[in-house]
């Protein structure tokens, strides 16, 4: 029963799916780094550690009621010749929510760059923070349990695949919060990402799939252009530091 379950084709799939579960859930790191935020700072890796262990358990569950997330694809109701299923209800209003949520913490943000030091910003409750966080999750759970049992058709292999994942984000997502709290320029590119992620699902509602490759790459090449911006910065004031030392 080993040798059968641990078959090259089960591994492959293992090590494929965790990649590709890793990728999805880059979006989850981003949304809890902008709602732990509003936390003072020593809530805010608590809140981290919490949204992530969340997300696993959601997402287990999920990969555990198969039958009932395949019920949610079923049309509901029709509205102007458009289906709606119950997944489409929830892609819709997490990404209304994600919108919302973006707009105001970028309002916020000018706000706050205008006000003096110590004002403009208000300080959010950790309840409030979490339960942000685990309704997003159940949102950000469905592409990943759907990407899960389109890649392998062993339930562990999608087990397995979903714990490593979220095991590898829960240590790589310290220094990603860190970095987007030290930078406001990244911060509000991360929110910028917020808003393009909260269209998507809008779009997703309305069946209209725009493929995760085009946002991710969108992603990346904004990070690296943004990362060059940061590194030009900090040249220029080495330079102005040892001018001035001199």
């Amino acid at each position: 029963m080993f040798d059968i379950a641990f078959t090259t084709e089960n591994i492959a799939s293992l090590f494929t799916l965790s990649a590709l579960e890793i990728v999805l859930g880059i979006d989850n790191i981003v949304i809890i780094a902008i709602i732990s935020n509003a936390l003072p700072e020593h809530q805010r890796d608590r809140a981290r550690i919490i949204g992530l262990a969340l997300a696993l358990i959601t997402r287990l569950l999920l990969l555990f009621s198969l039958s009932w997330l395949a019920s949610l694809t079923q049309p509901l109701f029709t509205l102007m010749e458009q289906p709606f299923s119950g997944r489409d209800l929830i892609m819709l209003a997490g990404g209304l929510f994600l919108i919302v949520k973006a707009t105001r913490e970028i309002h916020e943000a000018l706000e706050e760059a205008g006000a003096e030091d110590g004002a403009g910003r208000r300080v959010g409750s950790f309840r409030s923070a979490i339960m942000q966080i685990v309704l997003l999750d159940i949102v950000f759970s469905f592409d990943s349990v759907i990407t899960a049992v389109g890649m392998a058709n062993e339930l562990w292999v999608m087990a397995s695949a979903v714990v490593i994942a979220v095991v590898i984000m829960l240590f790589a997502s310290g220094p990603i919060v860190r970095f987007i709290h030290a930078h406001p320029s990244v911060k509000m590119l991360a929110l910028a990402f917020v808003m393009l992620i909260g269209f998507a699902l809008v779009a997703e509602g309305f069946e209209f799939h725009i493929p995760k490759g085009y946002l991710y790459f969108a992603m990346a090449f904004s990070v690296l252009v943004e990362g060059l911006n940061i590194a030009i910065s900090r040249r220029r004031n080495r330079v102005r530091g040892n001018g001035t030392g001199s």
